[in-house]
């Protein structure tokens, strides 16, 4: 008999795991919920284990489950979910867990005395944050909690300018030794609660609970846990990388994306404040041959710059004419591209294989534009496709036409790739800026 250990984020997740890799022989023989530990255990979703066995000598069993603890909640059973089997496998929560190591098959009195010491062990902690916060004053409906927060943001540069101004022994001085914790772990609630409803992702918003959790267990003050927050997301979004132009002109520079978001306007908007503010020679370049009106869009734009404008049809033809502009030695050349669904594969080949034969006399950059109103989900897609086939920075349109802020960090954290500018009208070129992140830090922390 082989027995083995699976977790997943429900009792259905885990049961499937197991399934998947031992097949419809599979045995339940325990199921145990993993609560989480810490201060901020009570925001943080458990993680169930299975212990499954497969027969190895006799004909397969008939899959049998064992009933769930009144503590679990039951949920559908997934009929496949996609595995591999890794040595390890990382659980919910940081938690590394040993997947491939044979156990003792517990018997049913200690599986009994396990789940009543894991039920009176949380009855007991409920009762008792019960007590010690009622239900009708949570922190999030608290009205005088959120002005607080708000003028915390406000003045919360120049409290970090201080702090990071003072040596790191000053700083460890002036935190008290014994801080509220219970006021500390409503305010580090609050702001949980904040960036989920900024469409943070949970597992990014857990990330930087995890590592606030560390501060507040040196008994740190408020204003000193929400300037480690602020801090941390700060170095999450990273240094923001506009378009640099290089000594070898010019510098060629391409901009990807699904249909819709904006990257004719943004382009105008860029090749505006290039060359109008900075005085740079700068060309357009359109690749977008599917839409008449994309072209003439852009020509609008090219005629009020006085810039030229180039339809290309061809890898071949964007080198000719990037010989043209090198030799009237353009600055900056600016490429449209077709936009497409991220599941329309000849046109993502045609817009690959016009990037990668650019000749390699000339410096480029691609820019994968991402409308900030789009569906996290499809965001996921489309930058799965991209990740495939392209080595890019996103730049963001149409900040102005969303409340919540929190996709831009969940796909700087999921693709890893350089922030540039985000865009917030159809003005041009005035709705454009360099992206923000101070800004955008303080708007996913509910300020203003």
């Amino acid at each position: 008999m082989t027995i083995k250990k699976f977790q997943g984020k429900t009792e259905a997740e885990a049961t499937a795991r197991a399934r998947e890799e031992f097949g419809d022989g599979t045995v339940i023989m325990n199921v145990k919920e993993i609560k989480p530990k810490g201060f901020l255990r009570s925001f943080k979703s458990s993680t169930y284990e299975v212990t499954a066995a497969i027969e190895e000598t006799e004909p397969p069993y008939t899959a049998r489950t064992v009933a769930p603890s009144p503590t679990q909640t039951s949920a559908p059973m997934q009929t496949s979910v996609p595995m591999q089997t890794p040595t390890r496998m990382q659980a919910p929560g940081n938690i590394n867990v040993a997947i491939d190591e044979p156990i003792a098959i517990p018997r049913p009195e200690e599986v009994k005395e396990t789940f009543a010491s894991v039920e009176n062990a949380w009855t007991s902690s409920l009762a008792q944050e019960e007590k010690e916060e009622p239900k009708k004053e949570t922190v999030m409906e608290n009205s005088s909690s959120n002005n607080n927060l708000e003028e915390k943001l406000e003045n919360l540069q120049s409290l970090l300018e201080k702090k990071l101004a003072q040596p790191a022994e000053e700083q460890k001085e002036e935190l008290p030794k014994d801080a509220p914790i219970d006021e500390n772990l409503k305010f580090v609630k609050m702001i949980y609660g904040i960036l989920l409803e900024n469409e943070v992702d949970e597992k990014y918003v857990n990330q930087i609970m995890d590592e606030v959790e560390k501060v507040m267990k040196k008994g740190a003050s408020v204003d000193y846990i929400l300037s480690s927050i602020y801090q941390k997301m700060i170095l999450k979004f990273g240094q923001p990388q506009p378009i640099k132009l290089s000594e070898h002109k010019p510098k060629v520079v391409f901009f990807i994306g699904p249909t819709g978001v904006g990257k004719t306007t943004t382009i105008a908007k860029i090749a505006s404040r290039f060359k109008v503010e900075k005085g740079k020679k700068v060309a357009l370049f359109t690749a977008d041959t599917y839409r008449i009106a994309a072209a003439e869009q852009l020509r609008t734009y090219a005629n009020i710059l006085d810039t030229p404008l180039n339809i290309v049809y061809s890898p071949k033809e964007l080198n000719e004419e990037l010989t043209k502009a090198q030799e009237e030695e353009f600055d900056l050349v600016l490429v449209d591209t077709a936009g497409f669904s991220h599941k329309n594969e000849e046109q993502r080949d045609e817009t690959r294989e016009l990037i990668d034969q650019l000749s390699d006399e000339f410096e480029k950059e691609v820019y994968l534009v991402l409308s900030a109103t789009t569906k996290y989900r499809d965001l996921l897609e489309i930058a799965d496709m991209y990740k495939e086939n392209f080595q890019f920075k996103m730049l963001f349109t149409k900040l102005d036409e969303t409340s919540c802020y929190g996709n831009i960090l969940n796909m700087k954290l999921y693709t890893g790739a350089d922030l540039s500018y985000t865009t917030y009208g159809q003005n041009v070129p005035e709705d454009i800026e360099i992206f923000n992140t101070q800004n955008i830090v303080k708007l996913l922390l509910g300020g203003k």
